[in-house]
């Protein structure tokens, strides 16, 4: 998700790529990150603090269709967006979950209407963009969807309430602003927002990115910061146990981590929320994941695992 819009800065320049790095299992991040595998050895070329590697092109507005050989998300219900689902019993009964599928997948059709400026609380930026896509045009937005619908399933199973900031149910967005103030008005005890990146290709792996402390305007992370921290931490450890991913070898250090303080969605956000990339759309690895139902509910499973974790503490 790295592109020159809403939640990200302009590209920064490439550093020389330095020698092929061997990442094993990491002592960087705390106990949550225990049992990393070990990443294939690729060469780090590291961008800038906001992990820019390259802008993040608009999706096509035909995307193809990819094999979904996993189990299928649950059908998308017709309610509007934010709509809670039927509190179950279990283990995460009384908690509510806010997930944030990235973009949208009409964002293309609708190119004024997400240029549009809103208030980030430090700044103004676009209300929303397109995303970014693989080589063979499955979009962002698409992918999005589809592990946020699983990831819903599944929480929904352990008990918890379940909201969306959208479900394909509207014709474009909502804004990042608007993204956040979702999360807010539900009280929600956690909140993830979904999301792949638009990198070059040979940049791989995933990240999660955690609010910086932004006291500025509307914006004021200072209550949120180190529970969110801790819900990134948990999310970044099970995406690794449960999908065989590695954390990001171009942002984050190998910890899978990465600080952000120019995002509306998390400057704007009152409750402990985390954005993840769940890889690279640009580098043809990751790419063959995305396309994978099997892969895309270990993705769903990972995210939901380390949710659980944070939320029964």
């Amino acid at each position: 998700m790295s592109y020159a819009g809403p939640e990200f800065d302009p590209p920064q320049p490439r550093r020389p790529r330095r020698g092929p790095l061997t990442l094993a299992v990491a002592a960087l991040v705390p106990a949550a990150l225990v049992g990393w595998l070990v990443y294939e050895a690729v060469a780090d070329s590291g961008h800038g603090p906001a992990g820019t590697a390259s802008a993040k092109s608009s999706a096509p507005s035909a995307a193809a269709s990819p094999p979904d050989d996993g189990k299928r998300p649950a059908a998308s219900p017709a309610a509007t967006p934010g709509a809670a689902a039927r509190p179950g019993s279990g283990p995460l009964s009384g908690k509510v979950v806010v997930i944030d599928p990235g973009h949208n997948p009409g964002n293309f059709q609708h190119a004024s209407e997400i240029a549009r400026k809103v208030n980030i609380g430090t700044n103004s930026k676009e209300c929303d963009t397109t995303g970014t896509a693989t080589n063979s045009g499955y979009t962002e937005a698409r992918f999005t969807l589809d592990v946020a619908r699983r990831l819903r399933t599944l929480l929904e199973a352990q008990g918890a309430t379940v909201k969306f900031t959208q479900d394909g149910d509207r014709a474009w967005g909502p804004c990042v602003d608007e993204r956040a103030r979702i999360g807010n008005q539900a009280h929600a005890d956690a909140a993830i927002s979904i999301h792949a990146d638009g990198a070059a290709a040979g940049d791989r792996g995933f990240h999660v990115i955690l609010p910086a402390t932004v006291h500025s305007g509307a914006a004021d992370t200072r209550p949120i910061v180190a529970s969110s921290r801790d819900l990134g931490e948990h999310v970044a450890g099970s995406f690794v146990r449960v999908t065989g991913s590695a954390p990001s070898n171009y942002v984050g250090h190998g910890t899978g981590l990465v600080v952000r303080s120019d995002l509306g969605g998390l400057n704007l956000s009152t409750v402990p929320k985390v954005f993840i990339e769940c890889g690279n759309m640009r580098d043809s690895k990751d790419a063959a994941q995305f396309t994978n139902g099997a892969w895309r509910q270990k993705a769903a499973q990972g995210i939901s695992e380390g949710i659980v974790g944070f939320l029964r503490g």
